[in-house]
């Protein structure tokens, strides 16, 4: 098994671009299968545009949830291969493959029983939400084709693997944009589906990326048969979780604040429902940069930690400081100029391409210290700090986001929804630098936990 710890070697700036690069192409992969959708039925009109506007928040708070077992795996695996411990390694692979297919199937479960109240209540009404529930029923019924493999991919991470999780991201995102207009559009003896189509084509694509993720593991020796009882299965779940609850809490903090801005904006008509779809599917396309370094360094800090190399750490935090920080500054500057053109790949009517314009010429100047903010919140997961990470989150969202967007709604109309983005976004970056800061000067003088202290969090939220 390859499972030694290869992070806590070499140049920390090389190995944090030689980490991030790959998972800038796997966040590609992942952003893209919403944007494949997004273009392809955005040939359709404004209402099935609109209707992947409203499945946004749902799509997201599973994916969150995902995402946030995925950090807790690759956490504690990581830490587990800085100790050099190769048993640990494989239980808690597996059992986060578990956690993932039973939290997947209940939630699908869910989906299917209470979408159409659910999606009701966001605003969706008439044919649009006929659109929505056409995609998201196929959607939920193969959920566990999209979580199990982001699970995978999480324990290949933090062996510092990150090349293999993105060739086969890469690869099924080629499956669903060769699908996506067979089903969605038909050839041949296939009927076009529209939004049904889209969502089958999603999910082969997923089921696809599941089987060679779960045969890779295999391969590497990580995925192998062994026995565990169910009391062992539950006390690795807690491992995993300890750390993949609380982040996975901070990613559906984003879905849930997008819901309520989402029915806000709902307010304001179904065009500019669609621009505040391109235009968020737009933003995720402009900080995969941001995420895939601040992913990166959960393994690098996993593993640095695990093996007491805590200079190696805060050279690695300083450093992705800079970097994503610089990356939102870029983005900004490339949004002036190639913004509109963006825009209008997905839609050309003149009120969505607007809608979308007036997000980026608001909330993008902010992304320099939404770099730094993601940043922080990463450093803190690998830290087995996860609860800071969701104060932090806790606060951008419901303290400053969305009251703000009510706020600014009532007073300036669309626009003051979008400044409540990028006010959150500013305070939360300076506050995030300044409190992680303050958090590792303190850890520096302990040693590392072998286990997550809840208490030791809630010392430092409380101070």
């Amino acid at each position: 098994m390859q499972h030694e710890a290869h992070l806590t070697e070499g140049p920390v700036a090389r190995t944090l671009i030689k980490l991030s690069a790959p998972m800038v192409v796997a966040m590609f992969a992942m952003v893209g299968f919403n944007i494949v959708d997004t273009f392809y039925l955005g040939r359709l009109g404004t209402e099935p545009l609109a209707a992947m506007g409203f499945t946004l928040p749902v799509v997201m708070a599973v994916n969150s949830i995902s995402l946030g077992i995925g950090v807790g795996t690759t956490a504690v695996v990581s830490r587990a291969i800085g100790r050099r411990d190769t048993e640990g390694v494989r239980r808690l692979a597996l059992a986060s493959i578990l956690l993932g297919f039973s939290v997947s199937s209940v939630m699908a479960v869910a989906g299917l029983l209470g979408g159409p109240a659910l999606f009701a209540a966001l605003g969706a009404e008439g044919q649009v939400l006929e659109h929505v529930l056409e995609y998201m029923s196929v959607w939920f019924f193969g959920l566990p084709f999209v979580v199990i493999p982001q699970n995978g991919n999480s324990s290949l991470r933090a062996t510092g693997d990150t090349k293999t999780p993105a060739k086969i991201m890469l690869t099924v995102l080629g499956v669903n944009a060769i699908l996506d207009p067979l089903f969605i559009f038909g050839w041949g003896p296939v009927p076009g589906l529209g939004m049904r189509g889209a969502a089958i084509a999603t999910v082969i694509s997923q089921a696809c990326a599941m089987v060679v993720a779960l045969v890779v593991l295999h391969r590497r020796g990580i995925l192998v048969r062994i026995r565990m009882t169910f009391a062992e299965v539950l006390a690795a779940w807690s491992r995993v979780l300890k750390v993949g609850l609380p982040a996975a809490i901070t990613q559906l903090i984003a879905p849930i604040s997008t819901a309520l801005i989402t029915a806000i904006v709902a307010g304001y008509g179904v065009a500019a429902v669609a621009g505040f779809g391109v235009a968020t599917r737009l933003e995720s396309f402009a900080v995969m940069v941001i995420n895939a370094i601040g992913a990166a360094l959960v393994p690098f800090v996993g593993q640095n930690w695990g093996a007491g190399k805590k200079a190696r750490v805060s050279r690695a935090v300083k450093t992705a400081l800079v970097m994503t920080a610089g990356w939102g500054a870029m983005v900004w500057l490339l949004s002036l100029v190639a913004g509109r053109p963006a825009a209008m790949i997905f839609n050309d009517s003149p009120d969505v391409i607007d809608t979308v314009m007036s997000y980026m010429a608001i909330v993008f100047p902010s992304y320099a210290l939404l770099g730094i903010l993601v940043t922080t919140l990463n450093a803190f997961n690998a830290l087995h700090r996860a609860l800071l990470s969701m104060a932090l989150s806790v606060v951008r969202m419901f303290v400053l986001y969305v009251p703000l967007a009510y706020a600014g709604s009532a007073l300036l109309g669309l626009h003051g929804v979008w400044w409540a983005a990028s006010i959150g976004n500013a305070l939360t970056g300076v506050i995030g630098v300044v409190w992680f800061r303050h958090l590792f000067h303190r850890m520096e003088t302990e040693p590392p936990p072998e286990e997550w202290d809840v208490d030791a969090e809630y010392e430092v939220i409380t101070a």
